[in-house]
């Protein structure tokens, strides 16, 4: 019998919480972005932020989910920590809302519910119908799981035991807080711990005071999960909303606790149903919180910033660092500041590209994300140094100065292209790496290495001729890509070797290394393009690499056109 009913009770609590999942994705994905918008726009004034914050997470059901939109405003900018704090006030209001609703006995729509929400959710399409259907169906579940609580904790009154431990547990009211608040951060809902205790009073399993103090604990909870998913590492000034929203209901907690059981008796002589009870006192909590506090909310927020300061942001690598605008009357002082700027380009994709094999070798799935982050700052760099090149070289250029301009934009532009090939390719085959579990062989893994310390060299004398157009570093530049080719061909015929063995690791990384080669491949030519300008100003490249036929060289196209028209 006993393990039936906690076997009930688990069931139960799952299938709440899964409700709750319910409504909050449903109402997420028909009201998300309109939600959002609608608490941005209410941000003016400290009234309406609190209203906005109330509606919101009426609907969420999620004080959590407020709290991040909030904290997103917040960090930044545009949004006043003071406003921001009451959005959290009328958040721990709106959640009260959906257990008021459930408090009373409106299990017989329950079957009601459901079935308009499957239709709803079948029929509905792609269309925001079906997302209110996905939210019917969440309130259906809760009011079930209230249903399997009520009787599963019915078989529970006559039985001695259950009283016994519970009574233990429940006698001392701080330890009744400080366990709600444990099980609420662990389930990330205060409304489904609240409805528990809402099932336990009236299974008359807990006392009124028991009551009051778990629903209390259950608000401190609801708290602890803001503060833990919000902030930012390092950045203390990101945890200044949900540290301030946890001080506001310790402050009422500590107000309330001393007085639990005068205020449990007050609230049984209007409301002698344990669940009603809980449900109002839950609400009249938030409710007196948010009337104490949304007055002095600017002195709270003053002394948060204080105590929790700005910390110094890292400069942003896709600022320009070198571009100084005080240059324009001298072109030539201007493309040096170009240069150095692009040499930084340099430095950053020989860190991608280093941190791009690294990622492919490890399945390391944040370098995969530093390493997007980088290209964004190298698309930013490419973006200002073509800007400031042709903004500082407006006025007539000798023609010194104007090759140097192309070198610079050029090679800017190469670097981008590498920058988007590491990030949108081989970055792309290192998450289906992951993804899909493949494995590179030891010889394939070798072989890459091998192939990524060339691609990883030449970029060294891309940037060297790049600074002293160096012919014979150009020439040394090109023949590395003769070399890297027939390194590429060898690649394969080894793979296709290995191949045929049908090796398990083979067969499966097979199409990973060869596009993995490729890509490397491409990058290469990028880099090689510094060196074609060096030769060519020299006189050291060919028209074409075509050999003669062996018929003799073929004429020109202009002399191979017909000496008559075709047509009269």
């Amino acid at each position: 019998m006993g393990s039936t009913v906690i076997l009930d009770l688990m069931g139960g609590v799952a299938l709440l919480l899964w409700g709750l999942h319910m409504v909050h994705s449903g109402v997420v994905r028909a009201f998300g972005a309109d939600l959002r918008r609608l608490l941005g726009m209410a941000l003016k004034s400290r009234l309406r932020a609190f209203l906005a914050g109330a509606f919101v997470t009426g609907l969420l059901q999620s004080s959590t989910a407020t709290g991040l939109m909030a904290a997103s405003f917040v960090t930044g900018g545009t949004l006043d920590l003071a406003p921001a704090l009451a959005v959290m006030l009328g958040a721990n209001v709106g959640t009260t809302l959906v257990v008021q609703i459930l408090s009373f006995n409106i299990a017989v729509v329950t079957p009601v519910l459901l079935l308009t929400g499957v239709i709803a959710f079948k029929r509905g399409g792609r269309t925001r119908t079906r997302d209110l259907g996905r939210v019917v169906i969440g309130v259906g579940l809760m009011l079930l799981a209230l249903h399997i609580f009520l009787g599963a904790l019915a078989t529970t009154e006559s039985a001695t035991v259950s009283r016994v431990v519970l009574g233990a547990i429940t006698d001392q009211p701080l330890l009744c807080l400080i366990i709600a608040a444990g099980i609420t951060w662990a389930a990330h809902s205060s409304v489904a711990v609240v409805l528990v205790v809402m099932s336990l009073g009236a299974a008359h399993l807990v006392s009124p005071t028991a009551v009051v103090a778990l629903v209390l604990g259950a608000n401190v909870g609801s708290a602890l999960n803001p503060l833990l998913e919000t902030g930012q590492p390092g950045n203390l000034a990101s945890r200044r909303l949900p540290i301030g929203n946890l001080v506001t209901r310790l402050v009422g907690c500590a107000l309330v606790l001393p007085f639990l059981h005068p205020i449990a008796e007050f609230l049984q002589r209007y409301e002698p149903n344990p669940a009603r009870l809980a449900a109002d006192f839950h609400t009249a909590f938030n409710i007196l919180l948010a009337l104490m506090f949304i007055g002095p909310l600017d002195f709270i927020a003053v002394r948060l910033t204080r105590w929790l300061p700005d910390q110094p942001r890292p400069a942003d690598p896709g600022t320009p660092v070198y571009l100084d605008s005080s240059a324009a009357s001298a072109p030539a002082v201007a493309l040096v500041c170009a240069a150095r700027e692009v040499l930084r380009m340099g430095d950053l994709i020989e860190t991608m590209l280093r941190q791009a094999m690294t990622a492919l070798l490890t399945n390391d799935r944040k370098l995969v994300a530093e390493i997007s982050r980088m290209d964004d700052a190298i698309d930013s760099l490419n973006d200002s140094v073509k800007l400031y090149v042709t903004r500082m070289t407006r006025d007539s250029l000798d023609d010194r100065d104007g090759y140097r301009a192309m070198e610079i934009v050029s090679f800017s532009i190469n670097l981008e292209h590498v920058g988007d090939i590491i990030d949108k390719n081989l970055m792309d085959l290192a998450a289906k790496k992951i993804r899909r579990g493949i494995t590179f062989s030891k010889e394939g893994e070798a072989d890459l290495v091998e192939f990524h310390g060339q691609v990883v060299d030449s970029l060294k004398l891309s940037v060297g001729i790049f600074m002293s157009g160096d012919m014979n570093v150009a020439r040394e530049l090109v023949a590395a890509k003769a070399l890297l080719r027939e390194r590429e061909f060898a690649a394969a015929e080894r793979y296709l070797t290995r191949l045929r063995q049908a090796t398990p690791e083979s067969i499966e990384s097979y199409s990973l290394d060869l596009d993995i080669l490729r890509d490397l491949k491409r990058i290469h030519s990028h880099l090689c393009s510094a060196a074609y300008p060096v030769l060519e100003r020299a006189g050291a490249l060919q028209r074409s690499r075509l050999k003669d036929t062996a018929f003799g060289r073929r004429k020109p196209a202009a002399s191979r056109l017909p000496d008559k028209p075709l047509l009269p």
